[in-house]
């Protein structure tokens, strides 16, 4: 961050920012939305992102924040790092929206008028740039529309260049301010684990599958994961070539407990590989993890009758191998903007 600082002076820098606010606000003045820099942090919510790159590069075309309350309600933040696709915008502007969060007890017919800015940091400035619905605009938070923002947020040429301020040290910060109620200042910080232990992929190899009779196995635990496969409890063992059960579950291990407000978001792939044909079967979802809720997985992956079918190439020599794929993890932890972590990079 000091070797960007030194290459531009604070007038250059200036310049810079002001230039490209003002050639957005000419292009959006139709659309009525303002941009302008503050000095004053938001007041609701700060979302600050570590090891951004590695998120850009995890082919994922959204993420959200975890929930956080305001006016009663529980709302969270969508980022889209390489442009809403939905918003026509051929992918060149970072976009971000506020979503209404699913967790609310919320009737269908009411609704939750809220007028809100969104922010990005500038962190050579120590400023925020601010963007706005123009003219107090008030925005319905109901049952058909859960979400407002701005597909055009920030281009993306002028927040990769970090001589602009936004990206710097691969770390950005986005922050919400909702007018409903009174300020909370809950946030989260998102850290990208850069590498995981030796591999993303473990590779589980079951051999002499037909001598298990067990209802469920567990695999050893790597890289604070283990693999969990159950059959139908409910089914006799004996009839497993008749009925179809179901290879299933994927279950956080290693972590005993998690340090408080502490969560892990990840990414995984599980599969069953196709040994013959290379076909192989698998699902791939995205999960938080935290203390309260450690396992995730899936239900029907494969049925029993396709994984005992030689011909098919799931089991070769009365083996099965089962593989999961970390694509991405995050360690999130929460904290109080009181607390003097707020910002410090």
């Amino acid at each position: 961050m000091e070797e960007v600082i030194n290459e531009l002076t604070a007038k250059e820098v200036k310049a810079v920012v002001e230039e490209e606010i003002g050639e957005l606000a000419i292009k959006e003045e139709q659309t009525e939305i303002i941009r302008e820099l503050r000095d004053l942090p938001p007041a609701h919510y700060i979302f600050k992102i570590e090891n951004f790159s590695y998120l850009s590069n995890a082919k994922l075309e959204s993420y959200e924040s975890s929930d956080f309350e305001v006016g009663g309600h529980k709302w969270r933040l969508s980022l889209y790092p390489k442009g809403n696709k939905k918003g026509n915008d051929k992918n060149e502007h970072v976009s971000l929206y506020l979503v209404l969060a699913e967790s609310n007890a919320f009737a269908l017919h009411k609704e939750v008028n809220v007028y809100f800015k969104l922010f990005v940091y500038n962190q050579i400035q120590d400023k925020y740039l601010v963007v706005q619905d123009a003219k107090g605009k008030v925005r319905r938070f109901r049952g058909a529309k859960t979400e407002w923002g701005f597909d055009k947020l920030v281009s993306l040429s002028a927040f990769n260049d970090a001589s602009n301020g936004y990206l710097v040290d691969d770390c950005c910060i986005f922050g919400a301010e909702i007018f409903v109620i009174e300020r909370t200042t809950k946030g989260e910080c998102v850290s990208i684990v850069k590498e995981l232990a030796n591999s993303n992929t473990y590779t589980w190899k079951i051999q002499k599958f037909s001598d298990w009779n067990q209802v469920g196995y567990t695999s050893q635990v790597f890289c604070y994961w283990w693999i969990q496969m159950e059959f139908d409890a409910l089914s006799q063992w004996v009839f497993r070539r008749e009925r179809q059960m179901l290879v299933h579950v994927f279950t956080l291990g290693g972590f005993k407990t998690f340090l408080s407000g502490q969560k892990l978001y990840t990414g995984f792939i599980l599969r069953v590989r196709d040994q013959l044909f290379g076909v192989h079967r698998e699902q791939k979802a995205n999960n938080k993890f935290c203390t309260s809720a450690n396992n995730w997985g899936f239900t029907k992956l494969i049925p029993l009758s396709d994984l005992n079918d030689a011909s098919k190439g799931f089991i070769l020599d009365n083996t099965v191998i089962v593989e999961v794929e970390i694509t991405l993890m995050t360690v999130i932890k929460e904290f109080d903007s009181d607390q003097g972590v707020l910002l410090k990079l």
